[in-house]
């Protein structure tokens, strides 16, 4: 991916992003608020050698001192010191409970201790690094005084007494918001980016371009209206779906310009990517266009396209491939657009068989003859092989695809259903695009171009 592709992740991400950094972010005030604060104390300790004023007495001694403050820091976690500060403080306190609270460092290239302690109340640690600090004392006492002596050749001094800390050392409440927050967007990234990885669904131009050579023909935008006003002339004029259309018969005449009458099958790759809607909403814009339009409801087995329009279908294709009626009084009027509508006729137990029969064959050689374009709303591709076989009977198919619902490998096997019947798509309708995502998809859809209304002043 190059930066452009993680800069439109990240736009169209954002959301998935948010919601991360904010649980994230979240947890750790959550946590910073629940721990129990720490605190720490510290005291220091310079260790001397008593040696004559010599210079290479005092370097041995300086040596000898360097050498024994290593020791002294590793006497601070023993057994027998920590109980020599409890007894001196009288604390209600285990060694073990001492010693993993206690640290002692000593300062690079001098001969200080730095003893530390750690406990939630900044007082009881003070009073124990003061406690450690002065046990440690007499301890080098009674170790380093030979016997029969009673000065010790060298000795430990307190030059720095506990503080009283007022901050506390866990938890850093700025540190811990500040990583919490990149953590979170961190996290965010990541889950965007695996998410845009798993996501399989078309989205794209180059999505589509990865499974067919066609072009997009057009992009309807997603419109909450549209289940209860589904068509483009219950709309105004100018409203973006309407004009979406229009780019879409614009650019459809565009294609197969060498022929004077023209048949299309529009489908999908499965149901529910609204394939029937582009159906009845092209035909109207094309008859609108002064185009003699038809509109043929292919799909005999879920037929919608009629319903839509307010007209039956009792009476149609199957009743006129079996010989009941004549063409003539198959045919219906959309008065609002003049536009010619055959509907489905009666569910039959084969559609398929229908489909491939001579006789449908025949009617559509004699609608071709009638019409200027013909628009067969047919069956999804995958679950059946109905579009297929009227596709190889027409000029070309026209694929819905849903954004963000449609798979790339539905697309793929939707575009192989066609080949296997030597049909390539003409185009592809990206369908439902989000209001966000218009760009790129045709111009003239989702924007909105209405006249302006005329002004007293004007």
């Amino acid at each position: 991916m190059e930066l452009g592709d993680y800069l439109r992740l990240l736009r169209r991400r954002w959301l998935t992003i948010a919601v991360v950094a904010c649980i994230v972010f979240g947890g750790v005030v959550a946590y910073t608020l629940a721990v129990t604060p720490v605190y720490q104390s510290s005291t220091r300790l310079f260790v001397t050698t008593q040696t004559s004023d010599t210079a290479s007495d005092l370097n041995q001694g300086g040596l000898f001192s360097a050498q024994r403050v290593s020791s002294y820091a590793d006497l601070v976690a023993s057994r027998d010191l920590a109980t020599a500060v409890i007894d001196r403080l009288g604390l209600d306190l285990t060694p073990d409970e001492l010693i993993d609270n206690v640290s002692a460092t000593v300062v690079p290239e001098t001969v200080n201790l730095k003893i530390s302690y750690s406990d939630p109340s900044p007082r009881e640690a003070q009073a124990i690094a003061q406690g450690y600090a002065e046990s440690l004392v007499d301890l080098v006492r009674q170790l380093e005084t030979p016997v029969g002596t009673t000065d010790a050749p060298i000795k430990a001094t307190i030059v720095d007494a506990a503080s009283l800390p007022t901050d506390p050392l866990s938890p850093r409440v700025a540190r811990n918001l500040a990583l919490g927050l990149v953590l979170g967007l961190l996290l965010g990234v990541g889950a965007a980016l695996l998410r845009d990885l798993l996501d399989t669904t078309v989205k794209s131009e180059e999505d589509i371009a990865q499974k067919l050579d066609a072009p997009i023909l057009g992009g309807i935008a997603f419109d909450g209206s549209a289940r209860q006003r589904p068509l483009v002339t219950s709309l105004e004029p100018h409203a973006p779906r309407v004009e979406a259309f229009r780019v879409l018969r614009t650019n459809l005449q565009f294609v197969e310009v060498d022929s004077a009458h023209k048949v299309f099958v529009v489908t999908s790759a499965v149901p529910e990517e609204g394939k029937s809607t582009t159906s009845v909403n092209l035909a109207i814009t094309m008859a609108q266009a002064g185009h003699k339009t038809l509109l043929i409801e292919g799909d005999l087995r879920r037929p919608k396209a009629t319903s839509s329009l307010g007209l039956d279908n009792a009476v149609g294709i199957t009743t006129l491939l079996v010989g009941k009626v004549k063409l003539e009084d198959a045919i219906q009027r959309y008065a609002e657009a003049d536009l010619d509508v055959l509907a489905s006729g009666a569910v039959p137990p084969n559609p398929a068989e229908l489909l491939q029969s001579n006789a449908m064959a025949q009617l559509l050689d004699r609608l071709r003859s009638e019409y200027e374009v013909i628009i067969v709303d047919a069956p999804p591709l995958l679950p059946v092989t109905d579009a297929a076989l009227l596709a190889s009977q027409a000029d070309g198919a026209i694929i819905v695809v849903r954004f963000g619902k449609t798979t790339k490998d539905q697309l793929g096997q939707a575009v192989q259903r066609l080949q296997q019947v030597d049909v390539s798509p003409v185009g592809v309708v990206l369908n439902m695009v989000p209001n966000k995502r218009r760009h790129g998809y045709g111009y003239g859809y989702g924007y909105g171009y209405a006249p302006e209304e005329a002004r007293p002043n004007d």
